[in-house]
Protein backbone atom coordinates (compact mmCIF):
# COMPACT_ATOMS: atom_id res chain seq x y z
CA UNK A 1 0.00 0.00 0.00
CA UNK A 2 1.70 3.56 -1.09
CA UNK A 3 0.90 5.91 1.25
CA UNK A 4 1.70 9.98 1.57
CA UNK A 5 3.29 11.76 4.26
CA UNK A 6 1.05 14.81 5.43
CA UNK A 7 2.73 15.07 8.53
CA UNK A 8 5.92 16.57 10.07
CA UNK A 9 5.80 14.46 13.31
CA UNK A 10 8.88 12.09 13.75
CA UNK A 11 8.29 9.08 15.38
CA UNK A 12 8.12 9.18 19.31
CA UNK A 13 10.97 8.05 22.06
CA UNK A 14 11.90 7.98 25.42
CA UNK A 15 14.42 10.16 27.22
CA UNK A 16 17.27 8.02 28.60
CA UNK A 17 18.58 9.37 32.61
CA UNK A 18 21.11 7.75 34.20
CA UNK A 19 22.12 7.44 38.08
CA UNK A 20 24.36 5.44 40.28
CA UNK A 21 25.07 5.60 43.76
CA UNK A 22 26.33 2.88 46.57
CA UNK A 23 23.07 2.75 47.49
CA UNK A 24 21.80 1.29 44.26
CA UNK A 25 24.97 -0.86 44.50
CA UNK A 26 24.03 -2.10 48.42
CA UNK A 27 20.48 -3.26 47.30
CA UNK A 28 21.76 -5.42 43.93
CA UNK A 29 24.14 -6.99 46.15
CA UNK A 30 22.02 -8.27 48.68
CA UNK A 31 19.59 -8.81 45.36
CA UNK A 32 22.24 -11.01 44.20
CA UNK A 33 23.78 -12.86 47.45
CA UNK A 34 19.94 -14.15 47.80
CA UNK A 35 19.34 -15.30 44.09
CA UNK A 36 21.03 -18.93 45.14
CA UNK A 37 20.12 -20.40 41.57
CA UNK A 38 21.73 -17.65 39.68
CA UNK A 39 24.80 -17.17 41.84
CA UNK A 40 27.01 -19.25 40.09
CA UNK A 41 26.66 -17.55 36.85
CA UNK A 42 27.80 -14.38 38.67
CA UNK A 43 31.35 -12.91 38.01
CA UNK A 44 32.49 -13.35 41.61
CA UNK A 45 33.63 -16.64 41.76
CA UNK A 46 31.55 -19.10 44.19
CA UNK A 47 34.17 -19.24 46.51
CA UNK A 48 34.16 -15.24 47.52
CA UNK A 49 30.46 -15.60 47.97
CA UNK A 50 31.45 -18.37 50.31
CA UNK A 51 34.00 -16.35 51.98
CA UNK A 52 31.84 -13.42 52.61
CA UNK A 53 29.12 -14.60 53.42
CA UNK A 54 31.26 -16.47 56.36
CA UNK A 55 32.22 -13.46 57.62
CA UNK A 56 28.99 -11.77 58.42
CA UNK A 57 26.84 -12.34 61.57
CA UNK A 58 24.18 -14.56 62.67
CA UNK A 59 21.37 -11.91 62.22
CA UNK A 60 22.56 -10.55 58.99
CA UNK A 61 22.52 -13.76 57.50
CA UNK A 62 19.10 -14.10 59.02
CA UNK A 63 18.20 -11.26 57.14
CA UNK A 64 19.48 -12.69 54.06
CA UNK A 65 17.59 -15.46 54.52
CA UNK A 66 14.19 -13.78 55.01
CA UNK A 67 15.17 -11.71 51.79
CA UNK A 68 15.87 -15.36 49.67
CA UNK A 69 12.75 -16.27 51.35
CA UNK A 70 10.65 -13.38 50.49
CA UNK A 71 12.42 -11.45 47.94
CA UNK A 72 12.31 -8.38 49.96
CA UNK A 73 15.21 -6.96 47.82
CA UNK A 74 12.60 -5.61 45.33
CA UNK A 75 11.14 -3.60 48.05
CA UNK A 76 14.79 -2.45 48.84
CA UNK A 77 14.69 -1.03 45.23
CA UNK A 78 11.07 0.46 44.59
CA UNK A 79 11.66 2.37 47.78
CA UNK A 80 14.88 3.53 46.67
CA UNK A 81 13.39 4.83 43.51
CA UNK A 82 11.46 7.65 45.73
CA UNK A 83 13.95 10.13 45.97
CA UNK A 84 17.85 10.56 45.70
CA UNK A 85 18.73 9.57 48.59
CA UNK A 86 22.29 11.48 49.68
CA UNK A 87 23.30 8.78 52.50
CA UNK A 88 22.13 5.74 54.12
CA UNK A 89 21.31 7.22 57.16
CA UNK A 90 18.78 9.61 54.47
CA UNK A 91 17.06 6.72 53.15
CA UNK A 92 16.53 4.82 56.61
CA UNK A 93 15.02 7.90 57.86
CA UNK A 94 13.11 8.01 55.10
CA UNK A 95 11.75 4.23 55.37
CA UNK A 96 11.02 5.03 59.56
CA UNK A 97 8.85 7.80 58.36
CA UNK A 98 6.71 5.86 55.94
CA UNK A 99 3.06 5.67 57.30
CA UNK A 100 2.36 2.02 56.76
CA UNK A 101 -0.50 1.89 53.45
CA UNK A 102 2.19 4.30 51.73
CA UNK A 103 5.32 1.92 52.66
CA UNK A 104 3.48 -1.07 51.32
CA UNK A 105 2.14 0.75 48.44
CA UNK A 106 5.42 1.67 47.24
CA UNK A 107 6.80 -1.47 47.85
CA UNK A 108 4.10 -3.13 45.75
CA UNK A 109 5.59 -4.08 42.14
CA UNK A 110 4.08 -0.87 39.43
CA UNK A 111 1.61 -2.63 37.05
CA UNK A 112 0.71 0.37 34.74
CA UNK A 113 -1.71 3.53 35.52
CA UNK A 114 -4.90 1.57 35.09
CA UNK A 115 -3.82 -0.14 37.86
CA UNK A 116 -2.77 1.96 40.40
CA UNK A 117 -6.13 1.86 42.22
CA UNK A 118 -6.04 -1.38 43.04
CA UNK A 119 -2.24 -1.19 44.44
CA UNK A 120 -3.33 1.17 47.14
CA UNK A 121 -6.44 -1.16 47.81
CA UNK A 122 -4.13 -3.78 47.84
CA UNK A 123 -2.11 -1.99 50.41
CA UNK A 124 -4.73 -1.51 52.71
CA UNK A 125 -5.64 -4.72 52.95
CA UNK A 126 -8.08 -5.48 49.96
CA UNK A 127 -7.92 -9.24 49.27
CA UNK A 128 -9.88 -8.75 46.34
CA UNK A 129 -7.29 -6.46 45.20
CA UNK A 130 -4.23 -8.70 46.14
CA UNK A 131 -5.59 -11.41 44.32
CA UNK A 132 -6.15 -8.82 41.51
CA UNK A 133 -2.53 -8.00 41.43
CA UNK A 134 -1.46 -11.75 41.54
CA UNK A 135 -3.55 -12.92 38.62
CA UNK A 136 -1.86 -9.98 36.65
CA UNK A 137 1.56 -11.21 37.76
CA UNK A 138 0.77 -14.43 37.50
CA UNK A 139 3.50 -15.25 34.85
CA UNK A 140 6.39 -13.76 37.18
CA UNK A 141 8.44 -16.91 39.61
CA UNK A 142 8.02 -14.80 42.52
CA UNK A 143 5.98 -11.51 42.26
CA UNK A 144 2.48 -13.42 43.35
CA UNK A 145 3.99 -14.40 46.26
CA UNK A 146 5.39 -11.06 47.24
CA UNK A 147 2.24 -9.35 46.82
CA UNK A 148 0.59 -11.81 49.62
CA UNK A 149 3.63 -11.06 51.81
CA UNK A 150 3.92 -7.40 51.77
CA UNK A 151 0.19 -6.66 52.26
CA UNK A 152 0.07 -9.11 54.78
CA UNK A 153 2.84 -8.52 56.76
CA UNK A 154 3.36 -6.23 60.07
CA UNK A 155 4.52 -2.61 58.48
CA UNK A 156 6.85 -2.15 61.40
CA UNK A 157 8.80 -5.42 61.63
CA UNK A 158 9.27 -5.14 57.53
CA UNK A 159 10.55 -1.78 58.23
CA UNK A 160 12.84 -2.56 61.02
CA UNK A 161 14.00 -5.99 58.79
CA UNK A 162 14.70 -3.35 55.80
CA UNK A 163 16.69 -1.32 57.65
CA UNK A 164 18.74 -3.84 59.61
CA UNK A 165 19.56 -5.60 55.97
CA UNK A 166 20.46 -2.84 54.18
CA UNK A 167 22.46 -1.44 57.12
CA UNK A 168 24.64 -4.64 57.57
CA UNK A 169 24.96 -5.30 53.81
CA UNK A 170 26.49 -1.46 53.68
CA UNK A 171 28.80 -1.64 56.82
CA UNK A 172 29.90 -5.44 55.73
CA UNK A 173 30.50 -5.04 51.97
CA UNK A 174 29.76 -1.33 50.59
CA UNK A 175 31.81 0.54 53.17
CA UNK A 176 35.26 -1.35 52.88
CA UNK A 177 35.27 -0.96 49.32
CA UNK A 178 33.33 2.27 49.24
CA UNK A 179 36.09 4.94 46.91
CA UNK A 180 37.01 2.08 44.73
CA UNK A 181 33.00 0.90 44.19
CA UNK A 182 32.33 4.72 44.00
CA UNK A 183 34.98 5.46 41.31
CA UNK A 184 33.88 2.32 39.16
CA UNK A 185 29.90 3.61 38.92
CA UNK A 186 31.22 7.48 38.17
CA UNK A 187 33.18 5.95 35.34
CA UNK A 188 30.80 4.32 33.44
CA UNK A 189 28.24 6.65 33.96
CA UNK A 190 30.49 9.67 32.36
CA UNK A 191 31.06 7.15 29.46
CA UNK A 192 27.72 6.49 28.90
CA UNK A 193 26.51 9.95 29.24
CA UNK A 194 29.26 10.89 27.01
CA UNK A 195 28.14 8.41 24.42
CA UNK A 196 24.35 9.55 24.99
CA UNK A 197 25.98 12.59 22.76
CA UNK A 198 26.32 10.52 19.92
CA UNK A 199 23.42 7.69 19.83
CA UNK A 200 20.11 7.65 19.46
CA UNK A 201 18.04 6.50 23.11
CA UNK A 202 17.42 2.86 21.78
CA UNK A 203 21.21 2.24 20.60
CA UNK A 204 21.96 3.49 23.56
CA UNK A 205 20.12 1.37 26.13
CA UNK A 206 21.11 -1.96 23.50
CA UNK A 207 24.69 -0.57 24.00
CA UNK A 208 24.72 -0.22 27.51
CA UNK A 209 22.98 -3.11 28.46
CA UNK A 210 24.58 -5.10 26.24
CA UNK A 211 21.88 -6.02 23.53
CA UNK A 212 18.22 -5.54 25.77
CA UNK A 213 16.26 -3.77 22.38
CA UNK A 214 13.87 -1.93 24.33
CA UNK A 215 11.00 -0.47 21.93
CA UNK A 216 9.30 3.09 23.37
CA UNK A 217 5.86 2.29 24.74
CA UNK A 218 3.04 4.31 24.57
CA UNK A 219 3.02 4.84 28.79
CA UNK A 220 7.04 4.59 29.28
CA UNK A 221 8.48 8.24 28.79
CA UNK A 222 12.12 7.82 30.47
CA UNK A 223 14.86 5.20 30.70
CA UNK A 224 16.33 5.20 34.24
CA UNK A 225 20.28 3.39 33.05
CA UNK A 226 21.93 2.72 36.42
CA UNK A 227 25.28 1.05 36.41
CA UNK A 228 25.96 -1.79 38.93
CA UNK A 229 28.83 -3.89 39.61
CA UNK A 230 28.02 -6.94 41.74
CA UNK A 231 25.39 -8.74 39.06
CA UNK A 232 27.59 -8.74 36.38
CA UNK A 233 26.88 -9.99 33.51
CA UNK A 234 23.02 -9.48 34.19
CA UNK A 235 21.01 -6.55 33.27
CA UNK A 236 18.11 -6.40 36.03
CA UNK A 237 15.00 -4.81 34.41
CA UNK A 238 12.13 -3.13 36.49
CA UNK A 239 9.29 -0.68 36.04
CA UNK A 240 7.81 2.47 38.22
CA UNK A 241 5.52 5.26 37.50
CA UNK A 242 5.96 6.30 33.54
CA UNK A 243 9.87 4.85 33.46
CA UNK A 244 11.52 1.60 32.36
CA UNK A 245 14.75 0.99 34.32
CA UNK A 246 17.85 -1.31 33.35
CA UNK A 247 19.83 -1.97 36.19
CA UNK A 248 23.19 -2.42 33.69
CA UNK A 249 26.25 -4.38 33.98
CA UNK A 250 29.58 -1.78 34.21
CA UNK A 251 32.16 -1.94 31.49
CA UNK A 252 35.49 -3.73 32.04
CA UNK A 253 37.28 -0.78 30.98
CA UNK A 254 35.69 1.10 33.70
CA UNK A 255 36.77 -1.40 36.71
CA UNK A 256 40.09 -1.40 35.52
CA UNK A 257 40.82 2.04 33.80
CA UNK A 258 44.97 2.02 34.28
CA UNK A 259 44.75 -0.67 31.48
CA UNK A 260 43.81 1.61 28.52
CA UNK A 261 44.86 -1.44 26.43
CA UNK A 262 41.70 -3.76 27.78
CA UNK A 263 38.60 -3.82 25.51
CA UNK A 264 35.40 -4.13 26.96
CA UNK A 265 34.19 -8.28 27.20
CA UNK A 266 31.35 -7.76 24.36
CA UNK A 267 33.28 -6.04 22.12
CA UNK A 268 35.66 -8.81 22.68
CA UNK A 269 32.88 -11.52 22.20
CA UNK A 270 31.02 -9.75 19.16
CA UNK A 271 34.29 -9.64 17.24
CA UNK A 272 35.52 -13.18 17.90
CA UNK A 273 31.58 -13.89 16.44
CA UNK A 274 32.01 -11.99 13.26
CA UNK A 275 35.54 -13.77 12.77
CA UNK A 276 34.15 -17.37 10.92
CA UNK A 277 32.77 -17.21 7.50
CA UNK A 278 29.67 -19.29 8.14
CA UNK A 279 28.78 -17.04 10.95
CA UNK A 280 29.23 -14.09 8.51
CA UNK A 281 26.89 -16.13 5.06
CA UNK A 282 24.28 -16.17 8.70
CA UNK A 283 24.02 -12.57 9.30
CA UNK A 284 24.07 -12.04 5.33
CA UNK A 285 20.88 -14.04 5.26
CA UNK A 286 19.30 -12.92 8.32
CA UNK A 287 19.93 -8.98 7.23
CA UNK A 288 17.83 -10.26 4.13
CA UNK A 289 15.25 -11.24 6.41
CA UNK A 290 14.06 -13.07 9.57
CA UNK A 291 14.75 -17.03 8.87
CA UNK A 292 13.83 -20.14 10.59
CA UNK A 293 16.38 -22.80 11.55
CA UNK A 294 15.25 -25.19 8.67
CA UNK A 295 15.98 -22.24 6.06
CA UNK A 296 19.41 -21.39 7.02
CA UNK A 297 20.08 -24.92 7.39
CA UNK A 298 18.56 -25.45 3.88
CA UNK A 299 20.29 -22.07 2.45
CA UNK A 300 24.14 -23.32 3.83
CA UNK A 301 23.47 -26.87 3.32
CA UNK A 302 24.55 -27.79 6.66
CA UNK A 303 23.47 -29.72 9.38
CA UNK A 304 20.94 -27.76 11.64
CA UNK A 305 23.56 -28.97 14.67
CA UNK A 306 26.13 -26.63 13.02
CA UNK A 307 24.08 -23.73 12.58
CA UNK A 308 22.53 -23.86 15.92
CA UNK A 309 25.90 -23.86 17.22
CA UNK A 310 26.76 -21.01 15.00
CA UNK A 311 23.17 -19.13 16.02
CA UNK A 312 24.37 -19.43 19.79
CA UNK A 313 27.49 -17.89 19.30
CA UNK A 314 25.98 -15.28 17.27
CA UNK A 315 23.01 -14.74 20.43
CA UNK A 316 25.86 -14.88 23.12
CA UNK A 317 27.26 -12.04 21.17
CA UNK A 318 24.23 -10.07 21.21
CA UNK A 319 24.11 -9.62 17.37
CA UNK A 320 21.18 -12.22 16.73
CA UNK A 321 18.04 -12.67 18.68
CA UNK A 322 14.77 -15.12 17.66
CA UNK A 323 11.17 -14.44 17.80
CA UNK A 324 8.31 -16.40 16.94
CA UNK A 325 10.54 -18.94 15.69
CA UNK A 326 12.81 -16.83 13.72
CA UNK A 327 16.22 -15.38 14.16
CA UNK A 328 16.62 -12.21 12.87
CA UNK A 329 19.52 -9.91 13.11
CA UNK A 330 19.91 -6.81 15.85
CA UNK A 331 20.51 -3.92 13.08
CA UNK A 332 21.37 -1.53 16.13
CA UNK A 333 24.29 -3.89 17.57
CA UNK A 334 25.80 -4.43 14.22
CA UNK A 335 25.42 -0.93 13.75
CA UNK A 336 27.40 0.60 16.80
CA UNK A 337 29.79 -1.95 16.49
CA UNK A 338 32.44 0.69 14.36
CA UNK A 339 31.55 3.16 17.14
CA UNK A 340 32.64 0.81 20.00
CA UNK A 341 36.06 0.08 18.20
CA UNK A 342 36.63 3.52 17.55
CA UNK A 343 35.93 4.76 21.04
CA UNK A 344 38.05 1.91 22.20
CA UNK A 345 41.18 2.83 20.15
CA UNK A 346 40.97 6.12 20.87
CA UNK A 347 40.74 5.66 24.46
CA UNK A 348 43.51 8.10 26.70
CA UNK A 349 44.95 8.96 23.43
Amino acid sequence: MDIIQATGRKRETYQVRLEYSLLWECAMGIAAVTNTPLLHTLEKPADEWKRLKASLSEDMLGHLAFVEKHNTWKALLQLLHQEAFASLSAFLAYIERLPPRELKSICLPYLGTEHQDSRQQAASGDRKAVQELQELTSGNPFFPAYIDFICKTDPAELKRHLAEVMSGWHEAVIEPEAERLLAVLTRDCEAKRSMRQRMAPEELVEWATGGVAYSPEPSVHRVLLIPQIVYRPWTIEADIEGTKVFHYPVASDSIHPADKYLPDASLVLRHKALGDEIRLRILKLLAEEDRSLQDLTDRLNMGKSTIHHHLKLLRAARLVDIRDAKYRVKTKAIDTLAQELADYLRQDE
